[in-house]
């Protein structure tokens, strides 16, 4: 009977430490999240600015962030963002950035791993940032309600 006590108590603190490791991950994302959020827009031509605006009236950016090496970029989330284009045409711009040759943009955007897109708003202001594959559905989620706030303003 002990034995199965000392088991049972090993169980429970493995699963304990192994909640807490999951919590102090997701923390961890969501910090660097909000500190995307909150930067300021780093590039002229991501922020919108006027010579940008011309040639792309775009009111909504979304920054993919991938490498040559990365199959899940390729095979889910490029063609999640091609439907993206479809299905909102020229109100959305995309930006693709390899991430190892843009190491200014990777580390201004918290890039974590890839893929990952960033949509920003038409002053370049980061308002969502996902981590890994995002599906259509949550993108155009997130291109509605940059636009929604940007008509507002």
């Amino acid at each position: 009977m002990p034995e199965i006590l000392v088991r049972l108590g090993v169980l429970i603190l493995l699963s304990l430490v192994l909640y807490l490791m999951v919590r102090a991950g997701w923390r961890f994302i969501e910090v660097r999240r909000q500190r995307v959020l909150a930067a300021e827009p780093l590039h002229p031509v991501l922020a919108g600015d006027s010579a940008s605006r011309t040639s792309n009236p775009s009111n909504v950016r979304i920054l993919a962030f991938s490498s040559a090496g990365c199959p899940q970029c390729h095979r889910l989330q490029a063609p999640a963002l091609q439907r993206v284009l479809e299905a909102r045409g020229p109100a959305v711009a995309l930006v693709e950035v390899d991430a190892p040759s843009s190491p200014e943009l990777t580390q201004h955007y918290q890039v974590l791993t890839v893929p990952t897109t960033v949509v920003l708003d038409a002053n370049g202001r980061a308002r969502a940032v996902n981590y890994g594959f995002t599906n259509t559905q949550r993108l155009l989620e997130q291109v509605d309600e940059v636009s929604r706030v940007d008509q507002q303003e």
